[in-house]
């Protein structure tokens, strides 16, 4: 006979890094580089931006120092036509895309920000005859966009990342949705300057088996962001994902970098932030 013995993992003192996804959090504030303060006030000491580039880069880096926050992850820009969503896997805009990558990087240097996601874009729309074809053009290009993007980034200490989106509810037609093709891609580049972003609310829409695939995978993360299923709220809020587990595994896994969170408030963002002190 041996004896079960619990331990309740809510009451744990978990050491991970949380950092504010401040282009979803505080919908409240309505100018981006106010979220900065808003960010600090409540607790975080990093964020994270997706598209910066409306703003001058020196007014970003003056609202980030003013709070003294650190930038953990900016995302490619997303390109200037409309349902644009990222360039990296788009045939016949590549020297777009290394245009816009030299612009991330100049925002990323000066915010002294370590980590870029690069966004792919859509499928195009076109005929399934057609599909099998154009898919295969968009992984050549893809391929052919990170191997660029993986040696410049290394230039300037910038790791590069990939990040898998459901295409069931939040980005229909994106062009990389399933974190084993992901693997693949980061295999075919070959450096190992290009990691996976796994955000674990697309994980658990497009695959479900989380914590398998987290473990899977592993040896290829470079960044983890998180939100509750299906809502996308606050992990503390009622849904399919139990965060007392989720991240006590994500420790035992030895994750010593920052995890994103990003995900919609279900109200005001003050009043979300239970989760916080829980788990900080």
């Amino acid at each position: 006979m041996f004896q079960v013995i619990r331990r309740n993992i809510s009451d744990l003192k978990m050491p991970l890094k949380f950092a504010a996804n401040i282009s979803m959090m505080f919908p409240e504030v309505s100018n981006l580089l106010d979220r900065y303060g808003a960010a600090k006030q409540a607790g975080f000491e990093a964020v994270e931006v997706a598209w910066p580039y409306d703003f001058p880069v020196d007014e970003v880096v003056a609202a980030k120092e003013k709070h003294q926050m650190h930038q953990v992850l900016l995302n490619t820009y997303g390109g200037n036509k409309p349902g644009d969503i990222g360039l990296a896997a788009l045939p016949d805009r590549q020297d777009e895309f290394k245009e816009s990558l030299e612009r991330s990087i100049k925002y990323c240097k000066a915010l002294k920000c370590p980590r870029l996601h690069i966004m792919t874009g859509r499928i195009p729309e076109c005929s399934e005859q057609d599909r099998t074809a154009l898919v295969a053009k968009m992984e050549k290009t893809f391929v052919e966009n990170l191997k660029h993007a993986a040696d410049r980034l290394k230039q300037e200490n910038i790791l590069g990342l990939i990040e898998p989106l459901n295409t069931k509810v939040s980005v229909p037609g994106y062009f990389l949705d399933n974190q084993y093709k992901a693997v693949e891609f980061i295999q075919r580049v070959g450096s190992d300057n290009i990691k996976l972003q796994m955000d674990l609310f697309h994980v658990q829409v497009m695959h479900g088996n989380i914590s398998n695939i987290m473990k899977e995978l592993w040896p290829y993360v470079g960044h983890i962001q998180f939100a509750q299923c299906p809502s996308r709220h606050e992990p503390s809020f009622e849904g399919e994902l139990n965060f007392d587990y989720i991240f006590s595994y994500i420790e035992s896994l030895g994750y010593d970098g920052w995890v994103g969170a990003e995900y919609k408030p279900s109200d005001s963002s003050k009043e979300t932030f239970k989760w916080l002190q829980r788990y900080k």
